[in-house]
């Protein structure tokens, strides 16, 4: 047996997110263990760096000392704009095999050559042999996305969803991309009803009506492949909810019909808002597509609303996403407490639609393309 092997044969890691190292420690958070859940930290600093991320983990103490098992809102003072409420604790962090290839922000949550690369501000073009495991990635994104939508049904938890995607991912030999980057503590990004992005899985249980997105990233062979789609949940269905789906799946089909090589990534906030107008919505402004492939996120820049002016022509070979987030009322977000969640600053909903983009010499190819056995799909709006 290994020193970092228990008893029973099992490797042990630190639970914090800025580590997760294999470790012989025996160091324990002590409110895991009066819960009765092994949480092994490496020394008393790494457990006090990691301690603010690690106690959504915790169940939640009642005033005679008791620890209950049912889900509840960490953050009760917040004043929510939504009906959305986020349901801790978490689940502990999900283990990636030791042979699977990590980004750096596996280990401690930085992505130290991502930073680095942004100095440069230079957008990318890949190379043939770049392209095919670009490719590659991105095939495997839509087998995975589809797996989760398929699972999408009323009482199903966000954080089974992300179970999902994570197992998964591994199974491929990839690597959840979200997952710890900048300390994100789970492997998909799940974002309901009024929840622009970055929305965190847990224990709420998506409800008849809910629309949800489900944002999928991974690493594979090198390149990160990234798309995302928003599904309904269930068939009663409001016509705004409809409306506002519809208008972010047109928003990108429309942006994506003007993707070749000469046109301005300025230009495609032009096509995506005015689609937006035409049928009364907004376009997010915080958040935008950006390059991808050798780093999560790289330039190019690509905002999604109109008269932006961000720099850049497309050129052959350059690869990076589209993503408008449409909302149904006002453009303007906020963010939860949580430092992740952007929720729409009036409570209504919001709806996102991603692929991964591929210049070519004639056009453009959608690398993370719907196929015929995709579920969800574009359904008619409610006059």
């Amino acid at each position: 047996m290994t020193e970092t092997e228990t008893e029973t044969g099992a490797k042990r890691y630190c639970a914090g997110l800025q580590c997760g190292k294999e470790t012989s420690s025996e160091l324990k958070c002590p409110v895991c263990l009066k819960a009765g859940i092994d949480a092994y930290f490496c020394d008393e600093s790494c457990f006090k760096d990691n301690y603010k991320s690690h106690k959504a983990t915790h169940f939640k103490e009642g005033e005679d000392g008791t620890l209950s098992q049912d889900a509840y809102d960490p953050f009760p003072k917040f004043k929510y704009t939504g009906g959305v409420r986020p349901q801790y604790p978490l689940t502990p962090k999900r283990h990636v095999p030791e042979h699977i290839p990590k980004p750096d922000w596996a280990e401690n949550g930085l992505p130290i050559t991502e930073q680095r690369n942004d100095r440069m501000n230079k957008i990318l073009i890949y190379k043939k042999d770049e392209i095919k495991k670009i490719r590659k990635a991105c095939m495997m994104g839509r087998e995975i996305l589809d797996i989760a939508a398929a699972a999408i049904r009323p009482g199903i938890t966000t954080d089974e969803l992300d179970a999902i995607v994570h197992e998964e991912t591994i199974k491929r030999d990839a690597y959840p991309s979200p997952l710890n980057y900048y300390n994100f503590p789970k492997s998909l990004c799940t974002s309901v009803n009024e929840i622009i992005c970055h929305g965190i899985p847990d224990k709420r249980p998506l409800k008849e009506g809910d629309i949800v997105n489900l944002d999928v990233s991974l690493f594979y062979q090198g390149f990160h492949a990234d798309l995302n789609e928003t599904y309904y949940v269930g068939e009663n269905i409001e016509k705004d909810a409809i409306n506002v789906v519809e208008t972010a799946r047109e928003c990108l089909k429309t942006a994506i019909k003007q993707c070749k090589p000469g046109t301005t990534f300025q230009e495609l906030g032009d096509y995506i808002e005015k689609h937006a107008k035409e049928n009364k919505c907004s376009v997010v402004r915080t958040y935008c597509g950006h390059g991808v492939g050798a780093y999560f996120h790289c330039s190019p820049n690509i905002p999604h609303y109109a008269k932006n002016r961000t720099p850049g022509v497309m050129k052959p070979g350059m690869v990076f996403t589209i993503e408008p987030m449409i909302n149904e009322g006002t453009w303007r977000d906020i963010t939860w407490p949580d430092d992740w969640t952007s929720s729409t600053q009036d409570g209504k909903r919001s709806a996102q639609f991603e692929h991964t983009l591929l210049v070519t010499e004639n056009g453009v190819e959608i690398l993370t393309a719907r196929n015929k056995k995709s579920p969800g799909g574009p359904r008619q709006r409610i006059k």
